[in-house]
């Protein structure tokens, strides 16, 4: 039994150490999220200003198109006039080419206002296009430096799987399913220690018979409460 209890206590060691660089690597895949979350942000907000920007592109080069329109009816207006005949007709068309000249200044302040704002955005485009720019310099050189990490790791789990699968090929087969189960269902430590008559998993008093028996014993026992395998350590 004690060497199979050996087996067991180096199988949970090595677990431990495993799931430990599970942890490590998932801070990693973690950190590669966050940083590309990072990156989405900011191109979210140069894809935004671009989109601001081009709405309002489209709206000046309506206004742009008619202000050419009304400055085409301002000129042929002012063409006629050496032709009219009539007063009445003569006061009309100047009426008609004030009231154009009106439109064409309320035109011209609003395209005025389309280019303020295209220039504000694109000074803010500008900045955040360079931010995008710097950012994803600096998430190309931690992901390339996440990614070497990650290698090692995955190179030094896929060393510990080997030895992993080589402990419990040691086992028999009943006692490799409990190790497995108690394993998933007690937060990764299956094999723990009795000492001074509790069971250090769960801190519960064994029965004394049960504890005493453990230097005994010829199969390995498991605590009644938490149903962690358990051993004695040697005494010096």
């Amino acid at each position: 039994m004690q060497e199979k209890l050996q087996l067991l206590k180096e199988l949970q060691a090595l677990d431990a150490d495993r799931q430990s660089l599970l942890q490590q690597r998932q801070k990693f895949v973690d950190e590669q999220d966050v940083l590309q979350t990072e990156v989405d942000r900011i191109q979210g907000m140069v894809d935004s200003l671009a989109e601001e920007m081009d709405g309002l592109n489209e709206e000046r080069r309506e206004l742009a198109r008619a202000l050419t329109i009304e400055e085409e009816n301002v000129e042929r207006s002012e063409s006629r006039l050496p032709q009219i005949k009539t007063q009445k007709e003569y006061v009309a068309v100047l009426k008609e080419i004030d009231t154009a000249k009106k439109l064409l200044k309320e035109l011209s302040e609003k395209i005025a206002d389309k280019d303020k704002s295209l220039a504000g955005l694109g000074e803010e485009k500008q900045e955040k296009d360079k931010e995008l720019a710097e950012l994803n310099q600096e998430v190309a050189t931690r992901r390339a430096e996440i990614g070497a990490k990650l290698a090692e790791v995955d190179e030094r789990l896929a060393s510990m799987t080997d030895e992993r699968n080589a402990f419990l090929e040691k086992l028999p087969k009943s006692l490799r399913k409990r190790y497995n189960l108690l394993l998933e269902r007690r937060d990764g430590i299956a094999v723990v220690e009795a000492r001074d008559g509790a069971c250090l998993g769960c801190n519960m008093q064994l029965p004394p018979q049960q504890f005493n028996s453990l230097y005994t014993a010829s199969e390995v026992q498991s605590c009644p409460q938490c149903n962690r395998l358990l051993f004695i350590a040697e005494q010096d």
